[in-house]
């Protein structure tokens, strides 16, 4: 009898690794870039594009004052914001979007000083990212509070675990009214963590996995608006922050 119970519980313990396995690998597939012109990745008259093994690059020709820096969702392949970057450095303002290790900002959010991003004292810097990358975003800030001009957040409920109230930096969040994932009710929630003139940027009928090209996200909800359209929304609101 004890056999065959050790023996239930070993396959139940292998049906349940082997289930964590596959989901984590649909997750990895789902979270790929998709949809993403090549021609975002090319270099033309105005912009130039680089690409390394921490960074795509994307560098006005002309004079530029303001540099972003951004950080990928969680699991989310870093192409699927290439799009949103580009058209950033259209409007000359230098980016950096940061590939993660594991595609995971938790576990790469120190690279732009590691990578020694900062040196250059006369731009203005700052620092934006998405779901996870814009909760690590916000844990870069509150280590680095003298690094950072600006901060953006996109479609996350964070910071919710450290309080940046205090912190005398413009911070910009912009969410989704119909965000499944960073929800409005989250995002008003932890509203006291941020300084008192942070801006909500509300875009009507986004969701989650719009701020990025890539597949449906579990627990998001169906946008009324196009991927284009919030795309486009959310491009206007960080230029109209960043050249304020």
């Amino acid at each position: 009898m004890k056999t065959k119970k050790w023996k239930l519980k070993k396959i139940l313990k292998t049906i349940w690794i082997l289930a964590g396995l596959l989901f984590t690998i649909w997750l990895f597939y789902s979270y790929e870039s998709d949809g993403v012109d090549k021609s975002f990745l090319q270099t033309n008259n105005l912009v130039k594009v680089k690409g390394t093994s921490d960074y795509y690059l994307f560098e006005p020709k002309k004079e530029f004052k303001n540099v972003v820096i951004f950080y990928p969702g969680a699991m989310v392949e870093a192409e699927a914001y290439v799009p949103l970057c580009r058209r950033l450095a259209d409007k000359n303002i230098k980016v950096y979007l940061i590939k993660m290790p594991w595609r995971l900002a938790s576990k790469g959010y120190n690279k732009p000083k590691d990578l020694h991003l900062f040196e250059d004292t006369s731009k203005n810097y700052i620092l934006a990212g998405h779901s996870q990358g814009g909760k690590m975003a916000a844990q870069f800030v509150y280590e680095n509070p003298k690094l950072i001009d600006k901060l953006i957040l996109i479609g996350t409920s964070h910071p919710r675990d450290i309080s940046l109230a205090a912190i005398e930096i413009p911070v910009l969040k912009i969410y989704g009214s119909k965000d499944g994932v960073a929800d409005e009710g989250s995002i008003l929630e932890n509203k006291s963590k941020l300084p008192q003139g942070t801006k909500f940027q509300r875009i009507e009928g986004a969701n989650h996995c719009q701020f990025g090209y890539y597949g449906f996200q579990l627990g998001d909800d169906k946008a009324d608006i196009s991927r284009e359209q919030q795309q486009k929304e959310t491009l206007d609101a960080m230029v109209s922050f960043i050249q304020e």
